[in-house]
């Protein structure tokens, strides 16, 4: 099964069988499954410091050659290319970005990554100057050995 099946099935197949990701890994009896996951946990971290600092360099590494991203002006960025696009061109630019996780699921070489995240974006960033409060879904995959973000998805929580 090539990886982006395997992907579909970890995120749209398991829950409509009633199988989630921390079961299907263990029943898979994934070999080193914290060890990953902490490692995943530290990518995703280095992930959110090098989008602040504007790390093209370090993001590419990052980020797979596949990396899509359903962004929070609601479109879709099909794209590793497309998002560092927008980072140096200031679109995606933060003054803060917090970012708490809240799960992390890991299924074979897929591990997904949820919470909250709290930015203020900068310079020609939308919304800039504003605090914008956030849900995302980061999803990480193992190619060639390395963990590297494939897929993210955010959206901007109204305020009351």
């Amino acid at each position: 099964m090539n990886q982006l099946a395997r992907l579909f099935a970890a995120l749209v197949l398991s829950p409509l069988f009633g199988v989630s990701l921390s079961s299907a890994s263990c029943a898979q009896g994934a070999p080193g499954g914290a060890a990953e996951e902490t490692i995943v946990r530290a990518l995703d971290e280095e992930e959110r410091q090098a989008v602040l600092a504007g790390d093209t360099a370090a993001l590419e590494g990052l980020w797979s050659e596949a990396l899509i991203v359903n962004n929070p002006q609601s479109r879709v960025s099909v794209s590793r290319g497309d998002v560092l696009d927008l980072v140096k061109r200031g679109l995606i630019r933060y003054a803060t970005f917090e970012r708490r996780v809240e799960e992390v699921r890991r299924n074979g070489d897929v591990v997904v990554v949820m919470g909250t995240e709290s930015v203020v974006p900068a310079g020609d960033a939308p919304l800039a100057g504003q605090t914008v409060q956030r849900r995302f879904t980061n999803v990480w995959m193992k190619e060639e050995g390395t963990w590297r973000m494939i897929a993210r998805h955010a959206n901007v929580v109204p305020s009351n």
